[in-house]
């Protein structure tokens, strides 16, 4: 299933500055899986220890996947996955 990963601008170094990418998978953590398997610098900025840092946020179809499945939450062909790490300043 081709789901479209929307990458922000803070990534997109990791991503040769792709804002967008489609890959395949039936769930977050496949899609996720293979977007890491395409940029391989981005499994670092925003996973560790088999999840997700704890301030990135990642959302299917505008549903925090937090209060879904989590990296379970299915996918289904066409639908958009949102990358989204918190933002902090001051």
């Amino acid at each position: 299933m081709a789901v479209t990963v929307k990458i922000p601008t803070q990534l997109r170094a990791a991503t040769d500055g792709e804002s967008t990418a489609k890959v395949d998978g039936a769930t977050v953590g496949e899609v996720l899986d293979a977007l890491y398997a395409r940029f391989g610098e981005l499994r670092s900025r925003i996973a560790e220890d088999g999840g997700l840092r704890r301030f990135v946020n990642v959302y299917v179809g505008g549903e925090d996947i937090r209060f879904l499945d989590g990296l379970d939450t299915s996918v289904s062909d066409g639908d958009e996955v949102t990358i989204l790490p918190a933002v902090a300043g001051g």
